[in-house]
């Protein structure tokens, strides 16, 4: 069975690396073009997870699937971290906080997807994809605390069944954490 792949490949966006910068339904600030479209590239990458992290390899068909490689290990960190929490209101600002603190981006040495993603081209472009990376971790955390906890107020087992499991080997936060 395939690897599912993002419907977003077609868009001829604009490009910050070759990471494809797509239109998203948020209500953050950042360089994503804003959408009222109920799939965006946070959808899309939420209901691909369950199949994706099965798959040690991914064949890249366009920009847009290197954003939902990206997302699909942001979303094994965020269930790493709703793991630890007792209800919704923690791992809001739980995941919150994991959003916005320090990460690597394309051509630093800690990034794992180098392979994947190029470097930014100069420091204007680095911040753009830093601002863009962030905006997407932000509205994903919003809306991944909203599937795990649902109506009740403590975590689906169906959702944190997966936090073990490491899409492409490869881990955002390094080895061993």
């Amino acid at each position: 069975m395939p690897a599912y792949h993002s419907q977003f490949n077609t868009d001829d966006g604009r490009l910050i690396g070759n990471l494809a910068l797509l239109p998203v339904r948020t209500q953050y600030k950042g360089p994503a073009p804003r959408t009222s479209d109920e799939l965006d590239i946070i959808e899309e990458s939420i209901s691909y997870f369950k199949a994706n992290v099965f798959f040690k390899s991914y064949e890249v068909k366009g920009p847009a699937d290197r954003v939902l490689i990206y997302l699909t290990l942001y979303i094994s960190e965020c269930l790493k971290k709703l793991q630890k929490c007792p209800d919704k209101n923690n791992a809001t600002k739980s995941l919150a906080t994991l959003a916005v603190s320090s990460f690597d981006i394309p051509g630093d040495s800690g990034f794992p997807l180098n392979t994947f993603l190029t470097k930014p081209a100069n420091r204007a472009e680095a911040d753009q994809m830093r601002q863009y990376m962030t905006q997407l971790r932000q509205e994903m955390g919003l809306r991944l605390v909203d599937k795990v906890f649902g109506a009740e107020n403590k975590p689906s087992k169906w959702w944190l069944c997966f936090t073990k499991r490491r899409f492409m080997d490869k881990s955002l936060s390094g080895p061993g954490k």
